[in-house]
This record gives C-alpha cells, sequence and structure tokens, in this order.
C-alpha cells in the first residue's frame, strides 16, 4: 500500500513538471499583469493603453500596469516582450507603426510573426492628409498641381523613418508619381510644429496628433487615408475619392502577447481585452480620434496583421523608397 502511494505521488509529480500550463491556463491570471507601450508617455497610444489597462484592472481583479519602453520606433518595448515568458504576464500594446517598422528595418532582434501571439485588435482610424496653411493647396487636386509645378516637388514629414506617417507618404509617392521628399523627425509634435511653421509641405498624420490643430484652422484637411469616410469629418473625401485609386491605408490598436503563450491564456487575455475595449470610456475614446471600435479575435488579428506586414513590405521593396 505504501508502494503503491508513493508511485501515484510520483506520477503526479511528473505529470505536473510534463505540463507547467495545465493549472497555470486556469487560475491566470493570479497576479499583476504588465501592459508594455513601446512609446513614450502621455501620447495618444499612451492615454489608449491606460484606459484599457483600467478596464482590464477591474475586469481581471488584478492590477495591469502600463509600463512605457520607448525607442527604436517601438522595437525596444516590442523586443522586450518578445523576449518575456510567455505565461500572460507581459503583453504588448501595439499600433499600426509595429508593422511598418518591421518592414522598414528587416534586421530587428525579433521576428514580427514568429515571436508574437495576437491577442486581439480593438480599433482602426485613418490618417489625416494635411498641408501647411502656406503651401495654398486645401484640395488633392491643387496639391497634385502644386507638386507638379514645382521642380523641387513637396516635401512630407513624419514622427522618424519606419513610421505609419513615412510609409504612407511613400505610398502616396509611388500612387501618384509625384516628387517627394520624406523629413524625419524626433516624433509626431516636432513635425507639427515644423508643419504649422511652413518649413514643411505635407503630413500624414494621426487624428490625435492633428485634431487640435485642424480646430483652430491652422493647417488645410484635404483628405482621410481610409477606403471610407470618417465619422468625424463626414464632409471630408477619401483619397481615393479624390482620384487616388486603391489608397486606403488605417492606423490600429490591439495587443500581442510572447510565441508560445499558451492558447487558454491568449483566448483569456482576448476576453479581457476585448470586455475592457467595450467599455464606455475606452468606445469613448476611440471614436474621439476617429476610429471605428473592434472586436476582432486572436486568429481574426492575425490574418490582419500578416496583410499589413504584407502592404508595407511591398511599399519598402519598390524602388526609391526614401530610408532616412
Amino acid at each position: 500500500m505504501k508502494r503503491r502511494f508513493i508511485l501515484l505521488a510520483a506520477a503526479v509529480t511528473a505529470g505536473t513538471l510534463a505540463s507547467p500550463w495545465a493549472r497555470a491556463d486556469d487560475a491566470w491570471p493570479q497576479r499583476p499583469v504588465t501592459l508594455v507601450v513601446p512609446f513614450a508617455a502621455g501620447g495618444g497610444t499612451d492615454s489608449i493603453a491606460r484606459d484599457i489597462a483600467k478596464q482590464m484592472s477591474d475586469q481581471l481583479r488584478q492590477p495591469v500596469v502600463v509600463e512605457n519602453r520607448g525607442g527604436g520606433g517601438g522595437s525596444m518595448g516590442a523586443n522586450a516582450v518578445a523576449k518575456a515568458r510567455p505565461d500572460g504576464y507581459t503583453v504588448l500594446f501595439a499600433t499600426s507603426t509595429f508593422a511598418t517598422n518591421a518592414a522598414f528595418e528587416p534586421k530587428l532582434p525579433y521576428d514580427p510573426e514568429r515571436d508574437f501571439a495576437p491577442v486581439a485588435m480593438i480599433g482602426r482610424g485613418p490618417l489625416l492628409l494635411v498641408t501647411s496653411k502656406q503651401l495654398g493647396a486645401a484640395t488633392v487636386p491643387q496639391l497634385l498641381a502644386t507638386a507638379r509645378a514645382r521642380a523641387e516637388g513637396l516635401n512630407f514629414c513624419s514622427a522618424g523613418p519606419g513610421s505609419i506617417n513615412h510609409l504612407a507618404g511613400e505610398l502616396f509617392r509611388q500612387q501618384t508619381g509625384l516628387a517627394m521628399t520624406h523629413v524625419p523627425f524626433k516624433g509626431s509634435a516636432p513635425a507639427s510644429m515644423e508643419l504649422l511653421a511652413g518649413r514643411v509641405d505635407v503630413f500624414f498624420a494621426t487624428v490625435p496628433t492633428i485634431l487640435p490643430h485642424i480646430k483652430e484652422n491652422k493647417l488645410n484637411l484635404l483628405a482621410v487615408t481610409s477606403d471610407k469616410r470618417s465619422a468625424l469629418f463626414p464632409e471630408v473625401p477619401t483619397l481615393a475619392e479624390t482620384g487616388v485609386k486603391g489608397y486606403d491605408v488605417t492606423t490600429w490598436w490591439g495587443v500581442l502577447a510572447p510565441a508560445a503563450t499558451p492558447p487558454a491564456v491568449v483566448q483569456a487575455l482576448n476576453k479581457a481585452v476585448i470586455a475592457a475595449a467595450s467599455a464606455a470610456p475606452v468606445q469613448e475614446r476611440l471614436r474621439h480620434e476617429g476610429a471605428t471600435p473592434l472586436s476582432l479575435s486572436p486568429a481574426a488579428f492575425g490574418q490582419e496583421l500578416r496583410k499589413e506586414l504584407a502592404l508595407w513590405r511591398g511599399v519598402v521593396a519598390k524602388p526609391g523608397i526614401q530610408l532616412q
């Protein structure tokens, strides 16, 4: 009898060691979760992430702590999550720059597909094509005419090489055939200041970055970059409507976990993120920033992420891409 008890105990111990997630999956979360934001505190992405974290904390009854890890166009924060233990306690609050940066920087210390498990996408929104008042172009046809009349063409600013603003501008240049020079800055705030001063011509800007200046009529809003008009600006055409056929670029927000995170934990995370994103404060913030709220499953988010990577890798692969 004593021998049988010892053998049974050994079998149970071996089973536990062989399947370390058997109990962890069901019990997740047992401690605080870290939501890594790969940008500095205070921006639009950080604000949405903090709203999500608060709502997730209420849902999970565990603290969800926002950790800002800026640098490298978001790659430093992404790399920290890629290398984190795949247990659901360290996740990434990702934006479209996750895909554009991965397309632009092929030598990143992580693989954007193999090293992450998609959890949930919570929203998509257009960029806004804006020009300086000094340029004198208030419509897309006027912008095209101005660019073609200038020997040097136009310049467009961005938050940095590989950012969504940069590659959106490159895609516009490729599709229109205009002469355009990329002028990168270290962030959207300095880019906006130079645009307001008239020292740069064009900006494919995110809504939270540029909305205050549009409301004060300090810039010209020419078009939205999505395939449908924005509820914030129903009178503003899409770029496709102005003649740039097939142009469809959006920024998005979502959550990624390290690869090899157990499926049960990914599903639990998805449920918590979607519930958090469905709360009124988050929905209101997303709509305020021109986004359409979404509730994508891990599989659906993974499919969208692959489409994004393919789009931007195609843009980067074309001749004439400006690397600075």
